[in-house]
């Protein structure tokens, strides 16, 4: 058996991971790397004041900077998830990439549904039956969801059915918590049953027309092939 090839050449380079976070976090948080220097050495002063009063200093020091390191971290993680939601914000097929992020146990079918006002439906499918997300301007997305949702129900007419509305407005679930709103849907469905409703909507799919929809979110100003048009 042929033995697999770890060697760091054939690693994603953690190095230029962090750098092209570090990039898109400070394109909208010009001031990412003062903040978290400013967090880093914030703890170190802390737990050298502590030494001072247990008459120990560089000993707390040294002994801070692991948890100076750790809690820069987590900050810094947390900034890039909320840069990398506010680039995506307000573009098509945003949806797609914060649904992406669900663990195992969920189909996500992107861009079932797309109008040439850029409206869109995704689809999910797991536990709690089907989710139809809407993505576009909301006098107009829930005539679309309505749609899906009728088709949908022929087919699986027995599975809870929700749908959900990306924005921020009333009513309406914010992007960065699009994936966790889904993940806490009930759970309805036993998991040989989530087998049975992708089967089932196979059919459905099968009678679309398959849209060149590309990866990631799609540009304003976008042209959707003919035949994009939906509902009819």
């Amino acid at each position: 058996m042929a033995k697999r090839d770890d060697s760091p050449e054939n690693k994603p380079g953690r190095v230029a991971q962090i750098r092209a976070a570090y990039s898109i976090t400070k394109e909208v948080q010009p001031l990412i790397g003062l903040i978290l220097l400013g967090i880093f050495l914030g703890v170190i002063v802390i737990f050298v004041a502590v030494g001072f009063v247990l008459d120990n200093p560089i000993l707390w020091g040294v002994t801070g900077i692991p948890f100076g390191v750790l809690l820069t971290v987590i900050i810094f993680g947390r900034r890039v998830e909320k840069a990398a939601y506010s680039r995506l914000e307000g573009q098509l097929g945003a949806g797609a990439n914060a649904l992406s992020t669900l663990r195992r146990g969920w189909k996500v079918d992107p861009a079932i549904a797309v109008t040439r006002n850029q409206d869109v439906v995704h689809r999910v499918v797991g536990r709690p039956g089907i989710v139809l997300v809407g993505e576009g301007a909301p006098n107009r997305i829930s005539n679309l969801l309505a749609n899906e949702k009728r088709k949908h129900s022929r087919v699986a007419p027995d599975t809870p059915i929700y749908d959900v509305v990306v924005g921020d407005g009333e009513g309406q679930v914010p992007l960065r918590r699009l994936s966790g709103h889904v993940m806490k849907l009930p759970r309805n469905l036993r998991p040989a049953e989530v087998t049975e409703v992708l089967n089932r909507l196979k059919a459905l799919s099968a009678n679309r027309q398959q849209l060149p929809i590309p990866k990631g979110p799609l540009p304003k100003n976008a042209k959707l092939p003919p035949g994009a048009s939906r509902p009819r």
